[in-house]
């Protein structure tokens, strides 16, 4: 039986994987066996990628809309009257608004720099990710202190003695070799405290668990650091030689007291006093993990800062068992990647739609965007009209907040182009879908993986497609030719494009045949902390006292503002992940359907009882922006204060039978506000109400 090496994209960590082969179809999915710290394993997501190939409800053809919006009322098109028609509507609404009215959205992948460059080619500053509906604010904090983004720093897990996680679900949302790698450790004596209003599967491992009363984190985190620093336990060599502002925190924490914490959290102060205690004997290999999906309040940035702060204050920085600046291959001494972005591209001088790095969110990413104000744009056409949207895998209907708010901006489009693999609920509202091969059908860009140790990783087809597919970067090649941008796209086939990348790296596509991937480094790389330690921020220090926020009029150490408690008869919506589902892509595909089929509404027994609700009877939730119905789940296992629901059901498109109308949408509940400061929507921001049925 063959084996084809590639990657998965069952979810976005894509793991190195092997596909056994057999007669053009796809027999097993397996972890890599070469990879170190995968060994061969794969998760239930990855192991149900199978069930892609031949899923009768996958989109099979490119289909143009007949009907109103939503109706699923579709004709069949060839590619060439497809890819026509988008063009012909891309040339209208540059002709009649300009190029900036149009924008395009993604979930980032490895062909991204090939999405930016059709957008700048366009003339268009409107590109957007999903990234901060899931880690804007986190971006932002990372840059506001080191002047890295999130992206280029890791937590050395294999290493690590202490481990603090807020709401951090390792054990459910299942980044495989994370998961491995931190199981060893604590089997090997690495302790772990786990910090949330719910006791979720990581919670169960916890050596500690810590039920924090919801959106009291930061109050938290400056009763630890007063401790830290009143006691003399903060590691002060690292901070005098590496640390701006360090005295501005030290005057700034003093009120803040655990006892003080105590009031706000519902942790007593004597476990916070021994918790920053436990974390400081452990330096400098203790992690205080500064988290994926940050996306939780208004305030997000400052808790995203203040746990960047505890590491800086315990030394665990560029550190084995500690947090890490991610190494690329110009550390290894190699050129990188080329990537399309680099070339020459016509500079584009209109500011923004959503006002990153603008007036609205001046410190915001503008690499990324602020895609939750895309429907408030849309719809209000300030300040500018924006026309013609191409979603490429991303679902903003599921994953901004407010879903009838973004259904109805939708309304106000001239184009929707959707590209993916199946009906979404925005590809179910768009004018025209363009099906994207598998991730099991195609190859795509080769992928950088930064690291202690950088490496090049291949993703490879496995088997031929299995109906009128095609892979997004020959999707956006053939839209850019007929736009008149081809030469911006020197590619034709897949060959073509990796031998673009790889020009002047020393590196082949041959390189990759034996186990899908090309190690650059032996030994992980750590930078001298002594004096060679590289920090991208003007000081060259990690900024308590940030120049990024100075600069724009926003405090570095605001005064702490309590989260206000759920009124009476109200509850804070939380929002979470499961291990067999990502976020709202896998709930209709045909194995993992079957192992968790819908969500819950976890609510706590004593509330429940007052309610007279019992355990899996439906219950109605309501919010401010909408309603959904679903079982309850009637635990102790969560803060009275606080409901929580597994975030990606409550599906509405007829077409996807296995998940329609399973569950409840979170993003129906949510109310579509923001870190002004972070960027990231306040998706606990909401309070519900619940009643049984």
């Amino acid at each position: 039986m063959p084996d084809v090496f590639s990657i998965c994209l069952m979810c976005t960590v894509r793991c190195p994987i092997r596909v056994r082969v057999e007669k053009d179809d796809v027999r097993l999915i397996e972890g890599n066996p070469y990879m170190e710290g995968i060994e061969g394993s794969i998760c239930p997501k990855g192991a149900a990628g199978v069930s892609l190939l031949g899923d009768v409800q996958r989109l099979k053809n490119p289909l143009i809309r007949t009907g109103p919006r939503g109706t699923g009322m579709w004709r069949e098109a060839s590619w060439e009257e497809a890819l026509d028609y988008v063009v012909e509507r891309l040339h209208q609404i540059r002709e009649k608004y300009g190029s900036q009215s149009i924008a395009l959205t993604e979930r980032t992948h490895l062909n991204s720099h090939i999405s930016k460059t059709f957008l700048r080619a366009l003339g268009s500053p409107n590109y957007f990710t999903h990234n901060s509906c899931c880690k804007g604010s986190l971006n932002t904090a990372f840059r506001s202190l080191t002047g890295y983004t999130d992206d280029q720093f890791g937590v050395d897990l294999k290493n690590v003695r202490y481990l603090v996680l807020y709401g951090r679900n390792y054990f459910e949302s299942l980044e495989l070799k994370a998961v491995k790698t931190l199981t060893r450790s604590l089997e090997n004596g690495a302790r772990l405290v786990y910090i949330d209003p719910r006791v979720s599967v990581t919670a169960t491992r916890a050596h500690r668990y810590l039920m924090i009363r919801p959106g009291t984190d930061l109050a938290l985190n400056y009763a630890l650091m007063h401790v830290l620093i009143n006691e003399g336990l903060y590691d002060r060599e690292f901070v005098e030689r590496w640390v701006a502002g360090f005295e501005a925190l030290a005057e700034f924490v003093q009120p803040y007291t655990p006892q003080w914490a105590e009031q706000e959290t519902g942790i007593k102060a004597a476990e916070i006093a021994e918790l920053a205690r436990e974390a400081a004997a452990a330096r400098p290999r203790v992690i205080f993990h500064y988290g994926y999906r940050c996306a939780h309040y208004t305030s997000e940035i400052y808790l995203r800062r203040s746990i960047l702060m505890l590491n800086a204050l315990l030394g665990s920085i560029e550190c084995p068992g500690g947090l890490f600046i991610k190494k690329t291959v110009r550390d290894v001494g190699r050129s990188p990647l080329r990537r399309l972005t680099g070339q020459e591209l016509p500079a584009v001088k209109i500011p923004r739609c959503d006002g990153a790095a603008g007036e609205l969110y001046p410190v915001a990413d503008p690499e990324h965007g602020v895609v939750q104000e895309l429907p408030r744009v849309i719809k209000e056409e300030k300040p500018y009209p924006v026309k013609g949207l191409l979603v490429w895998r991303h679902d903003p209907v599921m994953s901004i907040p407010d879903s009838q708010y973004t259904k109805e901006a939708f309304n106000n489009l001239d184009l929707l182009v959707a590209i993916d693999i199946q009906f979404s609920e925005t590809a179910w509202l768009a004018d025209v879908i363009l099906p994207e091969s598998t991730y099991l059908e195609r190859g795509d860009s080769i992928q950088e993986v930064g690291g202690l140790k950088p490496m090049l990783v291949m993703r490879q087809p496995a088997v031929s497609p299995r109906y009128n597919t095609r892979p997004g970067w020959q999707i956006i090649k053939e839209l850019a030719d007929r736009l008149g941008i081809g030469q911006y796209f020197p590619y034709r086939t897949l060959e073509d494009l990796w031998n673009y990348q790889l020009e002047g790296t020393g590196i082949s596509i041959s390189d990759f045949a034996r186990c899908g991937y090309v190690t650059l480094a032996d030994q992980a790389i750590f930078q001298d902390r002594k004096d060679g330690l590289k920090f991208k921020t003007p000081s060259g220090k990690i900024e308590f006292v940030s120049s990024l926020l100075e600069k724009n009029g926003f405090p570095s150490l605001p005064p702490y503002e309590a989260v206000p408690p759920a009124p009476a008869g109200f509850y804070r919506l939380m929002v979470g992940r499961a291990a067999v589902h990502t976020h709202v892509s896998t709930q209709n595909n045909a194995l993992l359907s079957e192992q968790l089929p819908e969500n819950t509404l976890w609510i706590n027994s004593a509330e429940a009882a007052r309610l007279g609700i019992r355990d899996g009877q439906m219950v109605e939730v309501t919010s401010g922006c909408g309603q959904v119905r679903l079982k309850a789940q009637v635990t102790d296992h969560i803060h009275p204060e606080a409901v929580f629901m597994l975030h990606g059901f409550g599906h509405t498109v007829p077409a996807q039978t296995r998940s329609y109308g399973r569950g409840g949408s979170d993003a129906v509940l949510q109310e579509n506000v923001s870190d002004r400061v972070g960027g990231s929507p306040a998706l606990q921001h909401v309070f519900v109400t619940v009643r049984p049925l």
